[in-house]
């Protein structure tokens, strides 16, 4: 029997489209993939997009499923395979389906998971959702089948944030995390740099120069709303979240030179937390609320340390190299992502926090901003592919990468959002 879901969540867009779509490449191998198959979603040829082949991409892109092309045949969600036959065809899971019009103009979108293994019925749902929502239903088809299989929550359904340029035209994206159906959110030819989720997916952080100095919004998604959280004197920059959403870390230049500091999510006075000569910078939040990462030049060269979340003695934590910037600890609180540059090539690197050991992730020359997914299981960062700007991401293992390829103009900052509330 088929659950039914209420209408799919969405943020009201009062965005611009995009000018430019994303494809997705996938390539390397990973040491265990599990084997699946998906059939075309019944009644699917009467609306756009295709379900099916959505959810193929989610999946393949997690870097942990490998796809199996399907036996010939129609089925639906309705059907009772042979699970055999398709286990024979190399196959441990089977998604069926179909997309049909309801009476009121919505599509309903159900599903069955198969355990061809096991030979097991498991489950199925049913979205109905708008038009406009039927590529939401796709990955939260994705998200159900990543989670039934391997335990962990999808991210499919979560979205990205990223800053791109084009001629004076800088521009702050929201997309979906495979890259599609973005919107604009801010518009300006003066930069837009360093943006920030807020916990729950609602609101962003950024920098803006339109002031003709760097001053730091915060900016709510549905409403279009702004508010200037920090117009102090000098630079004002990096802004990143506490994880209860109550605060945000800064870097000011009151002092004279950049500093950590903190500040109410609601504004005010800010609290300063590093107090050195040199220059501390990108600071953001462990998980947990208890510690601070941030990036500081006092032993002469850029470096990762990490401090209590009330400031205090830094502990020192990157040592291979001398220069290594922005910090991004996995969700889970067991990686922590940054670039380390290695013989003038800027590489993504991942740190495993308990034991310090360091892998680097790329081959690449021009890597910048890492952001892990909110299962700790992918990281999202902008390099340069062949010769043109990218959004990438990979598994923490570096063994799959996907690329996700803009038309125009440099793309820049990624950030991978939170699950949504």
């Amino acid at each position: 029997m088929l659950a039914t879901l209420g209408a799919l969540p969405l943020l009201a867009w009062p965005l611009r489209d995009a000018r430019a779509q994303f494809r997705v490449e996938v390539a390397g191998v990973g040491l265990t993939q599990f084997p699946f198959s998906v059939v075309n979603f019944r009644g699917n040829e009467a609306a756009s997009p295709n379900m099916a082949a959505i959810v193929r991409a989610n999946l393949e892109r997690s870097g942990q499923f490998r796809f199996v092309e399907p036996l010939a045949g129609a089925l639906d969600e309705t059907a009772h395979p042979d699970l055999s036959t398709w286990r024979g065809q190399g196959a441990d899971s089977l998604l069926t389906g179909s997309v049909s019009r309801l009476a009121d103009g919505r599509f309903d979108v159900r599903f069955r998971l198969w355990d061809a293994v096991r030979g097991q019925d498991l489950g199925g749902l049913s979205y109905p959702v708008t038009e406009a929502d039927l590529r939401l239903a796709a990955h939260r088809v994705s998200d159900h089948v990543y989670e039934k299989i391997t335990g962990d929550k999808g991210v499919f359904s979560t979205r990205i944030a990223y800053v791109t340029k084009v001629g004076v035209r800088h521009t702050l994206w929201v997309a979906d995390a495979d890259g599609e159906n973005p919107r604009a959110a801010l518009t300006s030819t003066e930069p837009i740099i360093s943006p920030s989720w807020a916990p729950g997916g609602t609101q962003l952080a950024y920098v803006s120069f339109e002031a003709r100095k760097p001053v730091i919004y915060t900016h709510d998604l549905a409403s279009g709303r702004r508010r200037l959280l920090a117009n102090f004197r000098g630079s004002n920059s990096a802004p990143a979240w506490s994880p209860d959403g109550r605060q945000l870390l800064l870097t000011l230049s009151l002092s004279g030179n950049s500093q950590v500091y903190v500040i109410s999510a609601d504004g005010g006075e800010p609290r300063r937390l590093t107090h050195s000569n040199s220059i501390d910078t990108e600071a953001v939040y462990s998980p947990d609320g208890q510690s601070i990462y941030f990036i500081s030049d006092r032993g002469g060269s850029p470096q990762i340390y990490r401090m209590g979340a009330g400031g205090g003695n830094a502990q020192r934590l990157s040592f291979s190299g001398n220069y290594n910037i922005s910090p991004a600890p996995s969700p889970d609180g067991r990686w922590l992502a940054y670039i380390s540059r290695v013989a003038g090539a800027f590489r993504l690197h991942v740190m495993e926090l308990a034991s310090g050991t360091v892998t680097a992730l790329t081959n690449t020359s021009a890597d910048e901003s890492p952001s892990f997914a909110p299962n700790s299981r992918l990281i999202i960062y902008a390099s340069r592919d062949r010769g043109q700007d990218a959004l990438m991401t990979s598994t923490v293992d570096g063994r799959i990468k996907s690329r996700l390829t803009g038309a125009q103009g440099d793309i820049r900052e990624p950030e991978w959002g939170p699950f949504m509330r």
